[in-house]
């Protein structure tokens, strides 16, 4: 197990996009108690029922008991991140380390929104490593991340996946808060990496977008253009169950309805990535959860039940 005192600062000081926004916040510094949020959870199998063994975390991050309200996978526990401290500011550091053993399965998500503050210096990061043991299973389906004006947020995610294992990832982006003062893309940057490997190091590939609405219009055609919300999924999962997902998932526009999705193969035969564009932050999380379902199906034979009516 990893331990809070063992791990290293969360930095990206030198990041390219991030150097105007290195100042010292004017409160509370960088990482200081409070704005170095820390989460390891670890879950394995315990008398043919998967576990969370591992919990260890730091304010502001909060994990509370594993539930097992799944009526498709009864055996599968379920864990929400929450957060003490509302939303992002300036100068917070957070690192999640989720690791699943041999065998176990694990739906993870958040449990509201991550807002993300106005900031007046500094930024937000978080790193993020997500491992699995042969023939585990992970869903992450956290809440969508609303940057506010002036937002800086800066993520990278590494995920060490056995041949056989498949983790769904998915993150959903709006374009801030749409419904006070109309107020989308005003923030500095999102940055967001993405990046897998086998357990010997084999890379398998890497995806980074840094969107800079200072910079780039990004409501023109092939960036944004008129949607407001945007889902990155990514599956790594055996490759023969890829195509089974890849032949049963549409790429498809649905001007009526205002939504889009593509899908398309990683490299090396890791998994797919699936990106869905809408207007409004609920269809988009449907069309999550509908693919989400689809690989469960291939992979477990179990559908994703239906989303709780107050999420």
């Amino acid at each position: 197990m990893r331990h809070y005192s063992d791990a290293p600062d969360v930095n990206f000081d030198d990041a390219p996009e991030m150097q105007p926004y290195l100042a010292q916040p004017d409160a509370m510094y960088v990482g200081c108690p409070g704005k170095r949020g820390y989460l390891n959870l670890g879950f394995e199998v315990k008398n043919g029922k998967s576990i969370m063994r591992e919990l260890d975390r730091r304010a502001p991050l909060i994990v509370q008991q594993e539930l097992y309200f799944d009526e498709e996978m009864p055996d599968m526990p379920c864990v929400y991140i929450l957060s003490s401290g509302g939303p992002n500011v300036d100068g917070d550091r957070f690192r999640q380390n989720i690791y699943l053993k041999e065998g176990s399965q694990a739906f993870v998500s958040t449990g509201a929104a991550t807002k993300l503050a106005q900031m007046a210096r500094n930024y937000s990061g978080m790193m993020q490593e997500i491992k699995l043991e042969k023939d585990a299973y992970l869903e992450y389906l956290p809440e969508p991340i609303i940057p506010c004006r002036d937002t800086r947020f800066i993520s990278d995610t590494r995920m060490v996946v056995d041949p056989t294992a498949t983790v769904f990832y998915s993150e959903i982006y709006m374009a801030g808060r749409k419904y006070h003062n109309n107020e989308l893309y005003v923030y500095d940057i999102l940055s967001v990496c993405t990046h897998g490997e086998r357990p010997d190091g084999q890379q398998l590939f890497r995806e980074k977008f840094v969107i800079d609405p200072n910079q780039v219009n990004v409501r023109q055609i092939g960036i944004m253009h008129s949607y407001d919300v945007f889902a990155n999924v990514l599956v790594l999962t055996p490759e023969d169950k890829a195509e089974v997902i890849y032949k049963d998932t549409e790429a498809y526009i649905d001007e009526k309805n205002h939504i889009a999705a593509g899908i398309t193969h990683l490299p090396n035969k890791a998994g797919l990535l699936y990106k869905v564009l809408g207007v409004e932050p609920g269809p988009v999380k449907k069309v999550v959860r509908e693919f989400c379902s689809r690989v469960r199906q291939a992979i477990k034979g179990k559908p994703l039940p239906p989303e709780f009516p107050w999420r």
